[in-house]
């Protein structure tokens, strides 16, 4: 084989090798393609299922939208009916309503003007009534007024002429007693010293460190025990004292027990003040006790129902022109003694008469009536003598003389009070204006207790704050006010503070 031969023959092989792959590629490249496609008309199906899916999940959630938007806003239809015809049902209450105000008022309008047309005829008559019995008895009115006082006079002259010598006695008896009190004064055998304790009372303390608890946290701890106890609380710089002021005596003696308690005890805050004064209010029966046995045991009055001694010692916080009223009563029960054994009347009878003959004034400002009737119907209802009743009912004069008891009881009291120093009326004309101060604010509807302090120029009102709103209470603040100034008379001014304060207590078991 030649040269040529086999060149042509690996060229030929060559060219086949080249087709033949050419060939083979051809093939691969086809079956790749027809993959590809296949894969890609997979992939189309599975996005057109999932689409369709989709769509078909949105269809059905807008459908339950729609529904529900459907019925919302058929029931809120339904609701605006109601409402509308709710709104139809009250316009045509209101209707009916005003007219009938106004057929009312019509009806008040006829009836004002009949009485006024009734008013206008009974003058009419009364006048021609008048003028008739002036024509029937030929005297005017004036006439015959003067004219039946004249008869009048004629007929009883004797019966005037006899009372006004019985005034003339009396008058003369009157000026005999009063030379007799005047007389008792000067050669007095009996004087008690009356200096005591009248608007304030101080607490001793054992150091000024105890001024600053008793203060408080921004003043929380005073100002509770002002309001709890009713009094005024005064701490200065006067060394190893408190002073408190308050016009009543048992305010100011629950607010010493108060602080005597405190200042022992050491704890001193708002909570434990409320429950120390409720306490120390509760001792104060216990004294009134003690001071009634007491003054009856001094007296040597022995023959009286407890009930009776229980409101005698009452008088202990009692004071009159300044004067206490136990003392006062104590003393003149002496005084009776010595006058009955001079005159030879019963000595007993003259001293219980003369130490209870003001006990109505341990209640006059509970119950109503003269402080003589109020003790008169005390002593009858726990069985009291009825020599020692008429013995004191007659110390005003509001009862006639029935026996010489009485007359001594008068006597004793007359020289009680009427001795020099022994009363003061300008104190007891400032006690009675903060007594009325008092009244004033607690006579109005929600308030639960009222305190006249600063000396009568600020009263603290203290009402229910369940019933009493803040408005109210504006409105009450006023009210109290616009009162004090029609019915007291008092220098300066007064400030009213109403107080309205809320209080939630729970208790954890």
């Amino acid at each position: 084989m030649n040269t040529a031969t086999v060149l042509l023959v690996a060229g030929s092989a060559g060219i086949l090798g080249m087709i033949i792959g050419y060939y083979l590629r051809f093939i691969v490249s086809l079956g790749k393609k027809g993959s590809m496609e296949l894969t890609i008309k997979q992939k189309m199906l599975e996005a057109n299922t999932e689409a369709q899916r989709v769509v078909t999940e949105a269809e059905k959630k807008a459908t339950t939208i729609i529904q529900e938007s459907k019925e919302d806003t058929k029931e809120r239809e339904l609701q605006m009916k109601k409402l509308e015809d709710r709104l139809i049902k009250k316009d045509e209450i209101l209707d009916k309503r005003q007219l009938d105000i106004e057929k009312e008022a019509e009806n008040i309008k006829e009836k004002i003007v009949e009485v006024r047309e009734l008013k206008n005829k009974v003058k009419e008559l009364e006048i021609k009534a008048t003028a008739e019995l002036e024509r029937i008895s030929n005297l005017t009115q004036e006439q015959a007024k003067n004219e039946l006082i004249g008869n009048i006079e004629k007929k009883n002259s004797e019966d005037l002429l006899l009372r006004m010598q019985k005034l003339e006695r009396e008058g003369v008896d009157k000026l005999d007693r009063k030379a007799k009190d005047i007389l008792a004064t000067s050669i007095q055998r009996l004087a008690s010293s009356t200096a005591a304790d009248i608007m304030t009372t101080t607490v001793q303390i054992p150091s000024d460190d105890i001024k600053g608890k008793i203060i408080g946290k921004e003043g929380r701890n005073i100002r509770s025990l002002e309001r709890a106890a009713g009094v005024e609380i005064i701490i200065d710089d006067t060394p190893g004292a408190i002073t408190i002021s308050g016009f009543d005596p048992v305010r100011r003696h629950v607010a010493k027990l108060t602080l005597e308690t405190l200042i022992a005890d050491g704890r001193i805050q708002p909570a434990k003040i409320e429950e120390t004064v409720d306490k120390a209010k509760g001792e104060i029966n216990k004294i009134i006790k003690e001071s009634g046995e007491k003054a009856a045991y001094e007296a040597g009055v022995f023959n009286l129902d407890p009930r009776i001694i229980s409101i005698l010692g009452r008088l202990h916080f009692r004071t009159s022109y300044g004067q206490n009223v136990l003392q006062h009563s104590l003393e003149m029960a002496h005084i009776a003694g010595m006058l009955a054994e001079e005159l030879g009347a019963d000595v007993s009878i003259a001293k219980a008469g003369a130490l209870v003959h003001d006990i109505g004034k341990a209640v006059d400002h509970e119950v109503v009536g003269t402080h003589v009737d109020i003790g008169r119907r005390i002593l009858e209802k726990f069985g009291a003598d009825v020599r020692i009743i008429k013995a004191m009912q007659s110390h005003h004069q509001e009862y006639d003389y029935e026996t010489i008891e009485s007359i001594i009881v008068q006597t004793a009291d007359a020289i009680s009070g009427g001795r020099p120093g022994a009363r003061r009326d300008s104190v007891e004309n400032y006690l009675k204006r903060l007594g009325d101060l008092e009244a004033i604010a607690n006579s109005f509807e929600g308030v639960e207790k009222s305190y006249a302090i600063q000396a009568g120029r600020d009263v603290r009102v203290f009402v229910n704050p369940d019933k009493i709103t803040d408005l109210e209470a504006k409105r009450i603040a006023q009210e109290i006010a616009k009162r004090i100034e029609q019915e007291l008379k008092y220098p300066g001014e007064i400030k009213v503070n109403v107080i309205r304060e809320t209080r939630v207590i729970e208790y954890a078991r």
